[in-house]
Parts: C-alpha cells; sequence; structure tokens
C-alpha cells in the first residue's frame, strides 16, 4: 500500500469517526437506558457488525447486496425492524426498577443486538464499498488484504468513539439515577429514538450504481 495513501486514509477515518453517527447514537441510547456494562456490550456487538461489512466487502459479498434491489430492500427492511422492536422492547422496560449496571444477562444480549444491528445496516456496508478503494494500491499485492486492513482500522477508530459515548453517557445516567421520574422519561426517550434509527434506515435508498 502506498504510504501517502495510507496517511490519508487514517486522516479521513479519525475525522469520520469522530462525527456522530447512528452507531454513536444507538450506543449511547442503549449506555442511557441500560448502563455502562450495556454500552459497552452493544459497542463490542457493533464493532463485530462492521467487521463483517469488512470481510463481506473485501469477497464482493456487499456489492452484490448493493447491486440488487431486492437484496438491498429486504436486508434494510430486516434491520428497520429490528431496530424497531428494540425501541419498543427499551420504551416499554422503562417503568421496571433502575439499577447502575445491567444483569450480566443484559449485556450478552446488548451484544447480540449490536451485532445484528450494524450487521443488517446495508449503509454500512455501502460506506466502506464507496470510502476504502479510493485508498487502495490496485498496482500493489492482495487488494483483498489492503481493504480487509483499512476496514479494520476503520472499524476500531470508530469503537475508540463509541466507548468515549459511553462513557459521556454513563455519566449523565450516574447524576439521574436518583431521580426515578426523569430516569424513566430519559429511557422511555432513548426506547423512541431507537425506533426512530429503525424507521430512518427503512427510509433509506439503495446507493445509485456508478
Amino acid at each position: 500500500m502506498i504510504e501517502t495513501n495510507f496517511w490519508l486514509f487514517l486522516a479521513a477515518a479519525c475525522l469520520i469517526a469522530a462525527v456522530p453517527g447512528p452507531g454513536i447514537f444507538y450506543v449511547a441510547a442503549r449506555t442511557l437506558s441500560e448502563g455502562r456494562a450495556s454500552g459497552f456490550a452493544s459497542t463490542a456487538g457493533t464493532a463485530l457488525g462492521g467487521l463483517v461489512h469488512v470481510v463481506a466487502g473485501s469477497f464482493g459479498i456487499s456489492a452484490i447486496i448493493l447491486a440488487s434491489a431486492e437484496l438491498f430492500a429486504v436486508v434494510k427492511f430486516i434491520g428497520a425492524l429490528y431496530l424497531v422492536w428494540l425501541g419498543i422492547k427499551t420504551f416499554r422496560s422503562a417503568g421496571r426498577a433502575l439499577s447502575r449496571e445491567s444483569a450480566p444477562v443484559g449485556d450478552r444480549r446488548a451484544f447480540r443486538d449490536g451485532v445484528l444491528v450494524e450487521a443488517l445496516n446495508p449503509k454500512t456496508a455501502a460506506f466502506f464499498l464507496a470510502f476504502i478503494p479510493q485508498f487502495l494500491d490496485l498496482a500493489g499485492s492482495s487488494p483483498t488484504l489492503q481493504f480487509i486492513v483499512l476496514g479494520a482500522i476503520s472499524v476500531i477508530l470508530n469503537t475508540l468513539a463509541d466507548v468515549v459515548v459511553v462513557l459521556m453517557a454513563t455519566a449523565t445516567r450516574t447524576q439521574l439515577i436518583g431521580r426515578p421520574h426523569l430516569m424513566r422519561r430519559l429511557t422511555q426517550g432513548s426506547g423512541v429514538f431507537i425506533a426512530g434509527l429503525g424507521l430512518s434506515l427503512a427510509l433509506a435508498r439503495r446507493p445509485v450504481q456508478g
């Protein structure tokens, strides 16, 4: 890989990771509603889901999905329905007794949810396919390996940004934990926001193929 390409990629990837996106908002909502452990579990899940897109993109699977209107719609609506279901579930859980941390089984569920939410988002696949190829050295050895390495670096940077968001959301939640009424409203708001992310995904259009 050309060294100039790598440093340009790293600068761009850092800027993109710092810009709030659906993944950051999702992790923040889960942290506010369920606690720090759930937030970190969600972050680990979305990271693994992102790596799924990296590997799929490197072998052309994502390109096939994006090229097919039917496949894109199927993946999109499954992901959207899953987010809406999570949002409704979070909203309905607002009346339960609140604790500082979620139970371990809840953390495992948060990890699973994070993987599915990210892996079922075709917009993430579109991002990797549009962003990473600009920095590949196609004349060099193994463009597929280059794609995987750059994709993994992008996922790591996004995950670091998510970790910062989890810590900030945890601090906010700690301040409100002793105020049940506000905490309940915050949890309900998180549920509405997660469901809103699902509706936003449902309205997403398939990228125009050049």
